[in-house]
This record gives structure tokens, sequence and C-alpha cells, in this order.
């Protein structure tokens, strides 16, 4: 178990004074077997009025609603998580779905459906071509081993970026690129993964990084939220994948939400009402340490 504080704190700045529309945020840990939220602190300049609500994939999302204008709106959270973290490897997958093609069992695909369909277009068929490259000739392709090799292969094929643009890029667009940010490369793989009969969802969180011995980052994706994906495997449930990074397991990455599409996975999502060159910038920094340390 590892006891990790994590700092997100997000800063928007305008020329003027500014009114603010409901924003909503997507920053508290999801609690699970392996996961539980210690503390947390959520401060926010100006002052609103709050409420929580979950949202319909079962995500604890803080609405807040403002009174006063301002020329500056800092959004900080601070929680302290116990983070278990199990054996990357450590799939047990049941028998039949050990290799590919396989069928989810008829009850579980009811619900499985949504996280199963293609959800971006692909006329030029770029996402079935980098598929087809991992597949068996003789017809049947070991699960685990065809998603590790995915995830390795967006890290060493791929160039990552980090983009400051709203929304992610379509799979094919990524690759045509040959780049992209973390959003990017997790959708991707889903979309792959969607390809072959998977059911994959999204998933946002933080990275928690140990760092070389330079004091280097050793992943990519620290300083900001990060994001990855999940696939269903049957006998093993919903298995996490870091393509940005060539990960497998949860063993680097807190969640916080997970949803069918990325666009329904934004950590911070709100309106100003002002002259449009009113917006000057915005910041993110975002900080996973060891410890507790809540009451600083």
């Amino acid at each position: 178990m590892q006891l990790l504080t994590i700092d997100h704190l997000t800063v928007y700045r305008y020329r003027r004074p500014v009114r603010f529309g409901e924003h909503r945020l997507m920053v508290r840990p999801r609690d699970s077997h392996d996961l539980r939220v210690v503390d947390s602190r959520l401060t926010i300049v100006p002052t609103p009025r709050m409420r929580w609500i979950h949202d319909v994939f079962g995500n604890s999302i803080a609405l807040a609603e403002f009174d006063a204008e301002a020329d500056e709106l800092r959004l900080q959270s601070r929680i302290v998580v116990e983070h278990y973290a199990g054996d990357v490897l450590d799939f047990p997958i049941e028998e039949y779905a050990r290799s590919l093609p396989f069928a989810y069992p008829p009850d579980e695909v009811s619900d499985l459906g949504p996280t199963m369909g293609r959800q971006y277009p692909d006329p030029e068929h770029r996402v079935d071509a980098w598929v087809r490259r991992f597949l068996s000739d003789s017809g049947r392709t070991e699960t685990q081993a065809l998603l590790l090799a995915l995830t390795a292969a967006v890290r060493d094929e791929l160039s990552y970026t980090w983009r400051t643009e709203p929304g992610v890029q379509t799979p094919g667009e990524t690759l045509a690129k040959g780049s992209g940010s973390c959003r990017d490369f997790a959708l991707l793989m889903m979309e792959a993964a969607r390809s072959l009969g998977l059911a994959a969802r999204f998933v946002t969180g933080y990275l928690h990084d140990e760092t070389t011995a330079g004091g280097l980052p050793a992943l990519q994706g620290t300083g900001a939220t990060h994001a990855w994906l999940d696939v269903y495997l049957p006998g093993a449930g919903w298995v996490e994948f870091d393509p940005t990074n060539g990960i497998a397991g949860g063993s680097n990455l807190i969640r916080v939400a997970v949803a069918r599409d990325p666009s329904q996975a934004v950590p911070i999502r709100g309106s100003f009402t002002g002259a449009p060159d009113d917006f000057l910038e915005m910041t993110v920094e975002v900080n996973v340490d060891p410890g507790n340390r809540l009451e600083t």
C-alpha cells in the first residue's frame, strides 16, 4: 500500500473581471478495493456554492456556481489516497477468453454493449490496418499478448505531445500524424480493442511517477491529469492499460473517472461571460507525492 497526496491546481486568468457560469469538476478519485480516499480538500476562489453528484458512470462530480465576478479563477484540490497496486501481469483470464476472437456471455453483453462499439469513423481503415499487424496468421491470437503488444506499440511508434487544444484527435488522425497526447493514445487503443470485439472504456486520473536517479520523470504525462483505458477481460474484469507509457496494470495509475468516450471525462469544464479576448491563459499543475500532506 502507498499513501499518496495529490495536488491539482488549475488557474484561469482574464484581462478584466468576468462572470463565471457553472463549473463541473471531476477530480475526486473513485474509491474501490485498490484505491481509498483518506481525506480531501477542495478550495475555489472566488468562493462558489457547491454540490456533489454522481454521473451516469458513478463518477464523483463537484458542481460550482458563482455569484462574484473576478479576473482569476483558482481551483485547487488536495487529496490523500491509499493506493493498493496489484501484479502488473496478473490477469486470470477465463479459459475461453484467453485467445481472440471470443464472445462475452450474454448477461454481460447487455451491460458492456455501449463500450464495445466503435465510436469514431475510420474511412481509410488506418486503425484496422494497424491492428492487423498484431494478429496471428493462425486465426487465433493470445488475448493478453495482443493487448500488451498494442500498449507497447503506441509508446514505441508514436511521439507523445502535450496538447492544450480541447477534445481529442480521431484515432485515424493520431496514426496519420504519428503523435498525440495521452488522451489521443488512450482513444486509439480503445478503438483498436473495440475493433476486435473487446469492451474498452476511457479513464482519466493521475499518474504516480517514481523519478529516476537524476530527478527526471521516468514516465510521460506527469504534471497534469493523465488518461489511459480499461479493457474488460472475463475472469480479470476491467484491466488498465497506459499506452502512453507502454505499461499494463494500475501500479502507477490513480483513477478519477471512467467513461464510454473522452468527451464525458473532462477534468474541469465551465464557462464565463465576457468579451472573447478577456481570456488570457489557463495553467495546470499536478503533483503526486508519497505521504500525507493534507495538513500543510
